[in-house]
């Protein structure tokens, strides 16, 4: 038996008074959590939903996320979390390829018709039989989109006996952004995900007098919801949830609520050093552990982050398919700024050649990945598993080195890489190259079709404020700096880059 709800019911059992949510005013203690989870539970088993059953959830950071993924647990079910972002059309796609029977979906408000989009994507979806609606109103028990999650838990027991599940069965399945053709599902046990929160658990010191999480990163992402809202589930720490970043509202709520512990991805922690210095806000000082993820943060960022906090933010790597957490720049070990740090306890890495052999020496090669993180496969997909999964090593996808004490630097993902005239061309070099010019705030490079040359290099930029440099300007000092077949033949200055809500740039709409 082992079911990764164990998380929150520990927590109620050993600390029941103790606040689990803060949301705006709100404090939710950790017994009043376990509670509405174990109603949720008890509402699924009466509509049928049985053990191994895939449930979707398509929720924003509100304290409706932890109450339905823990009751879905309960009940033996899967957790399918959704992107908030998807449109209707992909919702009914991920509805129909993880088979789930039910659709759980916040109502959503006019900048983001959740409800609206879920409902739809239900009814297209061929073999979804329950859609329930999470009311933007707090305990609204109507909604113009369906059955209310509040008429629905009415008269529901708050009592509930969680339902056996052994270690490898799969507890999530968590869609990966679908880069290369149809987003794919990675099945995660629960055991995957709950070794997972606790070698985060023991890989972070806890903070004298006790840690407050901010969930900024989205919950369905398995970013935040293992290093976030499970881990500090896991210590019994209050959780503070934000819908969306807004670099000033997060240092104002992290001064608030004496936040110790921010995972964030690298354009968060720029937005809120950017904040920081445009407006001499303080830094907040209760912060004790910053990490972060998603992509490699610039050693700019990394630097001025050190110098306006006092402390350094510990970078680490993984992905949907390994739970996520597979390395990270680990305390009481050296820290090296710039590289993604050594294997987690239980994990090992290596690098690989496009056929499986391994690389020995600094490399370049993929990174491979096997250990106890690693999914059971992408859902109903063997032929997608057998090109990823061998020997239980997974390929990442990501070109990476390896320095002489083990620690390894990503280079760039296999796919985003350049190839220039014959020669490789890694964006991230070329960005670090280029965020360390005084007139550059944040950039992306990519690669554009060229008739002769194959690719050519692109940079997108957002210029520092006040920066007075002109496109031209920019291509000739990165020519100064940069080997001839490296550097950006074309800058474009931009405003703003794309981004995902998780703040990852889509290099794919810049393409």
């Amino acid at each position: 038996m082992l079911n990764l709800s164990i998380l929150l019911e520990d927590s109620a059992r050993n600390r029941p008074d103790d606040t689990a949510i803060v949301f705006g005013d709100m404090r939710l203690p950790y017994s009043m959590v376990d509670t509405v989870a174990n109603q949720v539970a008890n509402l699924l088993v009466s509509r049928g939903i049985r053990k191994g059953d895939k449930v979707a959830l398509a929720c924003p950071n509100v304290p409706y996320f932890p109450f339905v993924y823990f009751g879905i647990l309960k009940a033996g079910a899967t957790v399918v979390p959704l992107n908030v972002l998807l449109k209707s059309r992909e919702i009914a796609y991920h509805l129909d390829d993880s088979d789930a029977k039910a659709l759980i979906c916040f109502e959503g408000t006019p900048e983001l018709p959740l409800g609206e989009r879920g409902k739809e994507g239900f009814e297209a979806a061929q073999g979804c039989e329950h859609f329930i609606v999470l009311p933007a109103t707090a305990l609204a028990v109507e909604s113009e989109y369906g059955e209310s999650i509040w008429a629905a838990l009415d008269g529901m027991s708050g009592q509930f006996e969680t339902v056996q599940t052994a270690p490898d069965d799969t507890a999530v399945i968590l869609y990966t952004s679908g880069t290369t053709g149809q987003p794919k599902g990675a099945e995660l046990s629960h055991q995957n995900m709950l070794v997972n929160a606790l070698t985060c658990d023991k890989m972070f010191p806890r903070t004298e007098g006790g840690d407050v999480y901010l969930a900024v990163l989205p919950l369905f992402h398995s970013f935040g919801q293992t290093v976030v809202q499970n881990t500090g589930f896991l210590r019994g720490s209050p959780v503070v949830l934000m819908p969306r970043f807004e670099p000033g509202e997060a240092l104002e709520i992290m001064a608030k609520e004496g936040v110790t512990f921010l995972a964030a991805v690298p354009t968060m922690y720029w937005g809120l050093l950017t904040k920081i210095h445009a407006e001499g806000v303080t830094a907040p000082t209760s912060l004790r552990i910053a990490v972060s993820g998603g992509s490699g943060a610039p050693i700019e960022t990394l630097n001025d982050f050190e110098k306006t906090f006092g402390f350094g933010i510990l970078e680490g790597y993984g992905l949907s398919e390994t739970s996520p957490v597979a390395s990270f720049n680990q305390i009481g070990r050296v820290t090296k700024p710039g590289t993604i740090g050594t294997p987690i306890w239980g994990v090992e890495m290596k690098l690989i050649d496009t056929d499986w052999n391994t690389v020995e020496g600094e490399g370049p090669g993929e990174i491979a990945i096997r250990g106890h993180n690693i999914m059971k496969g992408y859902y109903n997909r063997p032929e997608a598993t057998a090109e990823v999964v061998k020997d239980g090593w997974f390929r990442s996808g990501d070109i990476g080195t390896r320095d002489a004490d083990g620690y390894y630097s990503i280079f760039d993902r296999a796919k985003d890489m350049i190839i220039r005239g014959g020669f490789n061309v890694y964006p991230r070099e070329v960005e670090e190259v280029l965020m360390s010019h005084p007139a550059v705030s944040l950039v992306a490079v990519v690669g554009i079709a060229h008739d002769s040359h194959g690719e050519e290099v692109k940079a997108y930029v957002i210029p520092a404020k006040d920066a007075s440099v002109t496109e031209d300007e920019l291509i000739a000092w990165a020519k100064e700096n940069m080997a001839a077949y490296k550097y950006p033949r074309v800058v474009e200055f931009r405003e703003s880059l794309p981004m995902t809500i998780s703040g990852k740039i889509l290099k794919r709409e810049l393409r």
